[in-house]
């Protein structure tokens, strides 16, 4: 079986992404911060669809914590593909002149330096530079990187920025090496994100803004990021995939 790590799996995009792949047939390594309840209903999910799967609770900005997890997620067969979607706003909105330093350097070392562990330790585990099999990278981006989110996270936009220059970046390194680097990039999407940031009905309030009307679903950004990992992408690196109803 094909093993695919997803951080931030316990929740969200990330449970939905766990879920598909399990369903698709892959088994899967979840990475997550510290619900455990969520993460052993996650697990709970995969198994039932009848993947094997393993929850390893951690820092994704700790070096160490990266390293276990991708050992951890090994024991259960060959690596092939890395979802690296774990990422916080912080706090609620407000304009850059508002924020506390030590919070968005929080934002930073979780969206961008989590991001650069996972990649680099895939990297390692992957390419046929250093003796892998080949596979697949996703990275979870957003919408807001274009956008620069204004008035609200314009550090969690840029944060979101520096993951797509990173992935483009990566993909142009290891194209040759077995290795396609590719993200996804969610517009406004029904997860507890708001809620986290004290804004339970943000994407309710958003949707007038989106062409389609509607805030996006988890599931939805799942299947293009179970895309990207599969075959059916075999010729598509350093792309980022908007996923964002139009917005």
């Amino acid at each position: 079986m094909s093993v695919v790590i997803v951080t931030g799996g316990s929740r969200g995009i990330g449970a939905a992404v766990v879920r598909q792949l399990a369903r698709t047939g892959y088994d899967v390594a979840i990475g997550y911060a510290s619900d455990h309840d969520a993460a052993r209903a996650v697990v709970a999910d995969a198994e039932a669809a009848g993947a094997q799967a393993l929850a390893v609770a951690g820092d994704i900005a700790d070096e160490e914590y990266v390293r276990r997890l991708f050992d951890q997620a090994v024991t259960l067969g060959d690596l092939t593909g890395v979802v690296c979607n774990a990422g916080i706003t912080g706090n609620t909105p407000g304009r850059l002149d508002e924020q506390d330093a030590a919070t968005v350097r929080r934002v930073l070392d979780v969206n961008v330096m989590g991001v650069f562990l996972c990649n680099r330790e895939a990297v390692r585990r992957l390419s046929t530079r250093h003796g892998g099999p080949g596979g697949a990278i996703v990275n979870v981006s957003s919408t807001a990187a274009g956008r620069g989110s204004p008035g609200e996270w314009v550090h969690y936009a840029a944060s979101k920025a520096a993951v797509e220059t990173l992935t483009y970046g990566l993909a142009q390194e290891v194209a040759a090496e077995g290795v396609r680097v590719n993200a996804v990039a969610p517009g406004t999407v029904h997860t507890d994100l708001h809620a986290a940031a004290g804004l339970p009905n943000r994407a309710i309030e958003r949707a007038p803004l989106i062409p389609m009307k509607r805030a996006g679903e988890p599931e939805e950004i799942a299947e293009g990021v179970v895309w990207l990992l599969s075959g059916a992408a075999s010729y598509v690196t350093g792309a980022t995939l908007p996923i964002s109803g139009g917005y």
